[in-house]
């Protein structure tokens, strides 16, 4: 019996690819100078239509950043285990193959079924590992998403905007855009200062619930 290495491949999404970003040259986001600050925003506070770069927003984003982080940790615990017992079953097989020939026909049916039937569950848990990653990865972007446009309803609200566009750079339909309506870096402040707020809630909170 010929059996072939087994081929780990965990797929990670899109949420792995936008890991990649900080390796990426990132979209710069231009300001006016100083003398035109004032008019920069009376422009802003009265613009119906703004834009948002979302290569910026998210490589910039701390809630993101800490989200990126967890899922590489599992992901590559994930990826390990599965390292781990692939490099088992390889050394049973070459074990196999040097002894085999001393084994009876019995022996060698019995000893290449147990083989086969590891295989097949090595190739089963690299796919269901795969496709948990897959679930939680759609997951964990809804809730980067859920956030974001909690925030730019509230916004939209206090601002009177009428529409937010996204932008990024090589993939918009927004050719141009003044700067005066990039509100990308006052978002990001909003959003991190929430989140912020949120991760010292967590930790005042915590050491209560150990006094308990």
């Amino acid at each position: 019996m010929n059996l072939s290495r087994i081929v780990l491949g965990v797929a990670l999404g899109a949420l792995v690819t936008a890991c990649n970003t900080d390796q990426k040259p990132q979209a710069t986001v231009t300001s006016t100078t100083s003398a035109n600050s004032s008019d920069t925003l009376a422009t802003a506070a009265v613009a119906d239509i703004v834009y948002i770069n979302s290569d910026s927003l998210l490589s910039n984003y701390e809630y993101f950043k800490d989200a990126r982080t967890r899922f590489q940790s599992k992901t590559q615990k994930a990826e390990k285990d599965l390292q781990a017992k692939a490099a088992a079953f390889e050394k049973d097989v070459q074990n196999y193959q040097r002894t085999g020939g001393n084994m009876t026909v019995e022996q060698r049916a019995s000893t290449e079924q147990k083989l086969s039937q590891r295989q097949q569950q090595l190739q089963q848990q690299s796919q269901t590992t795969g496709n948990q990653l897959a679930t939680e990865e759609a997951e964990e972007m809804k809730k980067i998403y859920d956030r974001v446009e909690a925030y730019l309803q509230k916004l939209s609200q206090e601002r009177g905007y009428k529409m937010v566009l996204t932008y990024s750079r090589g993939q918009s339909a927004i050719l141009y855009g003044d700067n005066s309506l990039d509100i990308t870096q006052e978002v990001l402040a909003g959003l991190n200062s929430e989140y912020d707020q949120e991760k010292t809630a967590a930790t005042t909170k915590e050491p209560a619930a150990k006094k308990k």
